[in-house]
Parts: structure tokens; C-alpha cells; sequence
């Protein structure tokens, strides 16, 4: 049973590969997907900002070396505003590269040449470490509503309610936060991608529509909470 919890929570991720030699990134994102990631690849610093903009990824592996710049750089703006995984993997073996990745934020140095099945060993190994006991596998419930993860449902009375993409995720990672008030920045950032450009104010729109969606009487909710000034947080959830 545990083997399978582990599995599902990385058949669920999706890996961002920053890497201008095109064959290899090809190679690796073909057997990262076989073993049930989603993967996107992107050659050079200016298309991994273009796409960390409205994606949102799970684990990234990167190249130093990079047409118009380094890895070091888009791993140095990356920390500013998110703590996704990052694996460096390049050429560039020596002790002060090394030192250097780490230090930018990455999570792990892999040296080129790699092994296909070393690089998998430390992406599961990575993603074990950080999402393991998350909220892929969670149901919630607050009042009559159930927050299925895993499946990504929600049930209100029984009955199934549709959720948008975005209203799921944000839900989500209100229930997954217990009853923590969040700010809308986290929301923002952790929702809708590290570098979004969408506007603030695209959280109280989600809300809204969460709270047309699930609560009896949305002008006064009982469960998704606004703390003027602060977030958002959802009272009174429970993991069942």
C-alpha cells in the first residue's frame, strides 16, 4: 500500500527540463514520462522565465551552461519568489560549481555524463522528500463540502461540484494549510507560478467563485474566510 501512495504522489508531478542540447533533453524527457511525469523543456533562461510565468512545475532540472545565460541566474530569481525543487545538471564538475549551485538554491548537482537511471533515482528521490507526505492522497471536509485530492473532487451534500482548474488548486492548498491564513502573495505565487504576471486581485476572484460554488450563503461564509489585510484560510477543515 505505501509502495503505491509513493508512486501515485510522483505519477502526479510535472518536471520542467532547462536544457539547450536538444537531443538529451529529448532522451530525458521521454524516460522521465514513461515513468509517469509530465514534462515540459525549454532551451535557454529566457523561455524557462516565459514558462515559469503561468506553469506552475513541481521539480526542476536544469543546465548550467545556457544560450543566453546560466542556470545559476534563473535558479538566483527563482528563490526570490518559490522553494521548487531544483536539480542542477551539467558538465561543470569542479568543487566550486558545485558549491556555487548549492548555495544559489538548488537541491542536488548532477554531473554530465549522467545515467539515465541515477538521474531518476534522484528526481523520485527529490520528490519523495518534498511532496511524499503531501496532500496528494488527503480528502478534506469542512462542513458538508469533501475535498478529494487524489482524484481532484469536490462534493457538496453528496453531490459533485465542478471546479475550474485554478479554483481546485487554490482550494486545495487552503485545505492542505489546515487553518492557516495565508496571504494572498503565497496563493498567488504558489497557485498561478512563480513568475505570474496575473494580478493580484485574480485571488478574490477565485474566492468569490469558491464560495458561490460551495457555501450556503457566499455574502456571509462560514468556511473560506477572508482576514482583511492578511489572506485567506478556510475555517474549521479537518483531513478525514
Amino acid at each position: 500500500m505505501a509502495e503505491r501512495k509513493t508512486e501515485s504522489v510522483m505519477m502526479k508531478k510535472k518536471l520542467l527540463i532547462i536544457e539547450d542540447d536538444m537531443d538529451l533533453a529529448k532522451i530525458t524527457s521521454d524516460m522521465l514520462k514513461s515513468y509517469g511525469y509530465e514534462v515540459e523543456t525549454v532551451r535557454d533562461c529566457e523561455g524557462a522565465f516565459a514558462i515559469l510565468t503561468d506553469t506552475q512545475f513541481h521539480l526542476i532540472l536544469m543546465d548550467i551552461n545556457l544560450p543566453d545565460g546560466t542556470g545559476f541566474e534563473v535558479c538566483r530569481e527563482l528563490r526570490k519568489v518559490s522553494k521548487i525543487p531544483v536539480i542542477f545538471a551539467s558538465a561543470r564538475t569542479s568543487e566550486d560549481d558545485k558549491v556555487q549551485g548549492l548555495d544559489m538554491g538548488g537541491d542536488d548537482y548532477l554531473a554530465k555524463p549522467y545515467s539515465l537511471r541515477e538521474l531518476l533515482a534522484r528526481v523520485n528521490a527529490l520528490v519523495r522528500r518534498t511532496y511524499g507526505a503531501a496532500e496528494e492522497g488527503k480528502v478534506w471536509q469542512f462542513g458538508e463540502v469533501v475535498v478529494d485530492a487524489g482524484n481532484r473532487t469536490v462534493n457538496k451534500c453528496g453531490a459533485e461540484v465542478k471546479l475550474a482548474l485554478k479554483e481546485f488548486d487554490l482550494l486545495a492548498y487552503l485545505c492542505a494549510h489546515g487553518n492557516q491564513i495565508i496571504r494572498k502573495e503565497e496563493l498567488l505565487r504558489e497557485v498561478w507560478g512563480a513568475f505570474s504576471e496575473v494580478e493580484i486581485s485574480t485571488v478574490a476572484v477565485h474566492i468569490r467563485w469558491l464560495r458561490e460554488k460551495l457555501e450556503e450563503d457566499p455574502a456571509n461564509p462560514r468556511f473560506i474566510k477572508t482576514v482583511w489585510g492578511v489572506g485567506y484560510q478556510i475555517d474549521k477543515v479537518k483531513e478525514v
